[in-house]
């Protein structure tokens, strides 16, 4: 059950990304780059998740998730960060 779970959260993460970046290649808008590539992450993290747990349980990939997870989310808030400032101005 768990593995279901977990590829569905990569498989909705992977839509999520494809779905962002149809978005940006008709706009251009840059936070919607920046949200495909959040979702590009947490689809990584998602897939390190799988690999750690079902492919190979004996190592621990935490870090490496952490780390992925992290920039992931961090490309987003740059974003809505810079996103901000230029509507402001």
């Amino acid at each position: 059950m768990t593995l279901l779970v977990y590829l569905l959260c990569l498989i909705t993460a992977l839509g999520c990304a494809a779905v962002l970046f149809g978005a940006y290649i008709r706009t251009r808008a840059p936070l919607l780059f920046l949200a495909g590539m959040c979702f590009v992450g947490l689809a990584a993290n998602d897939a390190l998740v799988l690999i750690d747990v079902y492919v190979i349980p004996g190592t621990s990939l935490l870090r490496a998730r952490r780390v992925v997870g992290f920039v992931a989310v961090a490309l987003m808030l740059a974003g809505l960060i810079f996103h901000d400032k230029e509507t402001s101005e």
